[in-house]
């Protein structure tokens, strides 16, 4: 009776474990691109001096790189459906065609464990007897794949793309607003950038698991890189316009 109050008392561990690792990912670099390129270029067109010119040029480049962001998501992911479908395919003709090959092929990931051939022989045995799970234990720790979601590259576009439209909104907002006065809305667009950019970084790093002093440097990296691509942009719009050739090719 002691025993099973004992045993009831033991709370169960149950770990946590993000299941959405790859959405994650293409959502942070949708809109970290997001972020950088349109940025960089509506900075880089304002020393043109025409706000209708920073829409327009900001809005092209918006919707193109939300697509192109989107169906390169789209189809990498597809390109990681097939390889998985082929590898898969080649370990059942394998585990069909060289049974004995497959089996010291598993003796040689254990080994790598510092498990001996005597103490894996049980489980080798156990995987010998169910051939579907033979083949996802070669799956999984021999060519470390892991089999992707059906219907998940349409997922992964569409988070792409989404992401780096929104990332790449925010800086476009003040162009809208200032319609009329460029300059003005440049100096506005920084700072809302800047902001982003530096919160964005910090999320970025803390979603990984850092702690408070990586996630600050990320966040000065990401700011320092998308001032860098904003000041590029804007010093090579600058250097062409002011390029006598250029000016007079009209």
């Amino acid at each position: 009776m002691e025993e099973k109050k004992r045993h009831s008392k033991v709370s169960i561990h149950k770990e946590h474990h993000s299941v959405h690792g790859d959405l994650v990912r293409d959502s942070i670099i949708g809109f970290s691109d997001g972020l950088t390129v349109p940025f960089a270029l509506t900075a880089g067109l304002s020393y043109l001096g025409s706000s209708k010119i920073v829409i327009l040029g900001g809005m092209a480049e918006l919707f193109a790189g939300s697509i192109s962001m989107g169906v390169g998501a789209f189809l990498a992911s597809m390109t990681d459906r097939k390889h998985y479908e082929v590898e898969e395919a080649r370990e059942w003709r394998e585990v069909k065609e060289s049974p004995r090959e497959e089996e010291e092929e598993i003796y040689e990931i254990f080994e790598k464990y510092g498990i001996q051939r005597n103490e894996a022989k049980g489980v080798v045995d156990g995987l010998k007897a169910n051939e579907e799970v033979w083949v996802q234990f070669m799956m999984d720790f021999e060519l470390k794949l892991s089999k992707p979601s059906q219907g998940h590259a349409f997922v992964e576009g569409l988070v792409m793309g989404v992401s780096y439209f929104i990332g790449g909104l925010l800086p476009l907002i003040p162009y809208f607003i200032l319609v009329d006065n460029v300059t003005r809305a440049l100096f506005v667009s920084i700072p809302i950038t800047g902001v982003v950019l530096l919160a964005f970084g910090y999320t970025k790093a803390k979603l990984t698991g850092t702690g408070f002093k990586d996630a600050a440097i990320s966040a000065l990296q990401t700011l320092a890189l998308g001032g860098l691509a904003a000041g590029t942009a804007y010093g090579v719009v600058e250097a062409v316009n002011s390029n006598s050739n250029f000016g007079g090719a009209g």
